[in-house]
This record gives structure tokens, C-alpha cells and sequence, in this order.
């Protein structure tokens, strides 16, 4: 590409966890300038380093600490909005943006599902952005929206897809996810300290429907979900960043473990999304120690936008097992959403 790319971008929801990874993420983004910084009415009118509880390790970046913060409502001079609102808001506030023209790229769950709305990795289902044209037509939208997955629904999707043509039927699996996940003030220390939380509310049906969207064909303007059975259970763990899934799979060819570790490891991002500043050339990447992934040690592969796999072994049961780690704040939040808004102006031929 012989010009870079420029584009005007606002944050909703700025002063949350997701919104700081946003902040911090866009300081140094080769293609988007950040113009505007939304959160609640308490905060608005007031500069965002004031307004905000800063809760990284990296410091504010000072044009986010001038900035003030303003409304959450279409007006600002941007062509892209990154929303890290709750979900609740975003159901009401996000098409609005859409309809308004903005290109609105969601971290919010409420509409993962819907049928025109593509629930997005760019380097899983790329092609899904073809469900916009139906979007825009059906809802009268000037703009579009796209969403990306629950944060732990990126750690299982990117091994399946590399198992896909290995004929996937059951998938069960079991969470370990860290606090951030949980956002801020999060769970109490009361309850998480010398503990685990074997119940995340919302958390199990999310990784039972969203892989079969996510791994689904479209056909004639819709998904045609994945024919995969998932079953899920989850739990809260005292770590800070990243979510570790342990993963059991029934395949129809019984692969062994070193074929399938290298259809992981060999996976790559299709070639439209390849270049693109948040993609990593590779998004899985396998461990072979007996003692990995783990959290601490592995959660920053490929800038925190891998997943990391390991113990790839026979399962008694099913036909593999293995653990899959991802960085929730990043790959499975804030990273997502750029990484979203980046491919869906690849689609429309902005980049």
C-alpha cells in the first residue's frame, strides 16, 4: 500500500476497562486518530484523565488526558466508532451510530447474534462482512455495525477452525478466566481471594452458540451455523489477564496429536486481512512443555493477539484434548474490536 491510511475514530464507553485497552491500543495505531472520548453523564464535560480511573500498568497517553469527555450520541467528526459500552446500552445506543453513518465495530454482546449482523474474526470468517449490504438495506443503515465474540470464545474458536477440515462434532469444554474479565470493580476480593467462582452468569450459553456462528458458512445473505455440538462450564479465577480453556474434541477423522498440533500451528489469516495492523502472522501458536499455556507466561504471543495451545494429547473419550490461553483484554476485547474495524474497511475498499 503506498499511502497510509487515516481515519477519525471516537471510543464509547472510554472510562471502562475495555475503553483504557482501547486508549492505550489506539495511542500508536498507524491508521486510526482518535477525535472523541465518550462515557456516562457523570463524567462528561470533564477532561478524560480526571474523569477516569486509570487502571493500566502503561501510562495515559496525554492527548486522552486533555481530551474531554462528551456525550454518548451520534455529532462528532468520525467516520468509526469502537464501543466498549455495557450491554444494555449498546442495544439501544449502537444503531443509532449506524444509522447515523458511523462504521460501528462492537465489543458489546448484544447483538452477536442477530442474523445481519457478522460476528467477527478476520482471521476466521473474513467473509462474513458479506452479511452488511443485507444490514444496511433491511435496517435502512447509512453506517454498519459488526461485533466481535465473548472474550473466551476466541480462545476455542481459532483451534477449531484449524480442526475444521478434520470433521468437528462435540466440543466439551471448561474455563479458567481471569478477573479482568470481569471488568472494574469486578468480583469482590472477598469472593475470588483463596477461590474460584464456578459461575459466570451469561457465560456458558455465550460458548455453546457463538463457535457455530463464528465457524458457519453464509448462504444467501445469512449464517448457516456450524453443525457443532458445545457444551460448556465456567469459572472465575484469581489471575489477572488471560482466560485458559481446557477443550475436549470428537472429530470424524481420529487425527493424532502431532497431526493435529501441526494443523494449529500451521494455520494462517487469510489473505485480504494478512497486512492488516492488528493481524498476527500467527494466531495460534503451540507449546509443546507439558506445563503450558499459562497465563502469566504466554497471555502477550504475537502482541497478545495469538492464541497459545498446548498439551495437544489423545482424549479417552473424544478424540483430542488440549488447552487453549488467550488474552481476554486484548484478543478477546479491545484488540478484537480494532481488528474488526480494520477488516470491515478492507471489505467496503477504504484501505
Amino acid at each position: 500500500m503506498s499511502f497510509k491510511p487515516s481515519f477519525r475514530v471516537a471510543v464509547l464507553g472510554a472510562t471502562g476497562m475495555v475503553g483504557q485497552w482501547l486508549v492505550h491500543m489506539l495511542d500508536r495505531h498507524p491508521w486510526f486518530r482518535v477525535v472523541a472520548l465518550t462515557a456516562s453523564d457523570r463524567s462528561v464535560g470533564r477532561p478524560y484523565g480526571e474523569a477516569c480511573r486509570w487502571l493500566l500498568s502503561a501510562p495515559m497517553p496525554e492527548w486522552a488526558a486533555r481530551m474531554v469527555v462528551g456525550p454518548t450520541e451520534p455529532g462528532f467528526d468520525a467516520e468509526i466508532v469502537i464501543s466498549a459500552l455495557p450491554s444494555d446500552i449498546a442495544r439501544e445506543v449502537e444503531p443509532q451510530f449506524a444509522a447515523a453513518g458511523y462504521l460501528v465495530a462492537s465489543n458489546a454482546s448484544s447483538y452477536r447474534m442477530a442474523a445481519d449482523v457478522p460476528l467477527l474474526m478476520p482471521d476466521v470468517n473474513f467473509d462474513h462482512l458479506g452479511l452488511l449490504p443485507r444490514q444496511q438495506e433491511t435496517r435502512g443503515w447509512a453506517g454498519a455495525l459488526v461485533t466481535n465474540p465473548n472474550c473466551t470464545t476466541t480462545a476455542v474458536v481459532l483451534p477449531l477452525k484449524a480442526l475444521m477440515p478434520f470433521g468437528i462434532r462435540r466440543v466439551h469444554l471448561v474455563s479458567l478466566q481471569a478477573l479482568s474479565g470481569a471488568g472494574y470493580p469486578g468480583v469482590s476480593a472477598m469472593e475470588i481471594a483463596d477461590n474460584v467462582l464456578p459461575y459466570i452468569p451469561g457465560e456458558e450459553e455465550k460458548l455453546e452458540t457463538e463457535p457455530r456462528k463464528l465457524l458457519g458458512q453464509v448462504r444467501d445473505g445469512e449464517v448457516e451455523e456450524a453443525p457443532i455440538r458445545l457444551s460448556a462450564q465456567t469459572n472465575r479465577v484469581p489471575t489477572l489477564d488471560g482466560h485458559l480453556v481446557c477443550l475436549s474434541v470428537e472429530l470424524e477423522d481420529p487425527i493424532g496429536p502431532e497431526e493435529a498440533a501441526k494443523a494449529m500451528a500451521g494455520y494462517r489469516p487469510p489473505e485480504e486481512v494478512a497486512d492488516l495492523p492488528s493481524a498476527t502472522a500467527q494466531p495460534i501458536v503451540v507449546r509443546t512443555e507439558p506445563d503450558r499455556p499459562q497465563p502469566r507466561l504466554d497471555r502477550m504471543a504475537g502482541g497478545g493477539m495469538s492464541v497459545v495451545v498446548g498439551r495437544v494429547q489423545r482424549c479417552p473419550v473424544f478424540t483430542l484434548k488440549f488447552a487453549a490461553l488467550t488474552h481476554n483484554t486484548i484478543r478477546g476485547a479491545a484488540g478484537a474490536a480494532l481488528f474488526n474495524a480494520e477488516a470491515a474497511l478492507r471489505w467496503l475498499g477504504k484501505v
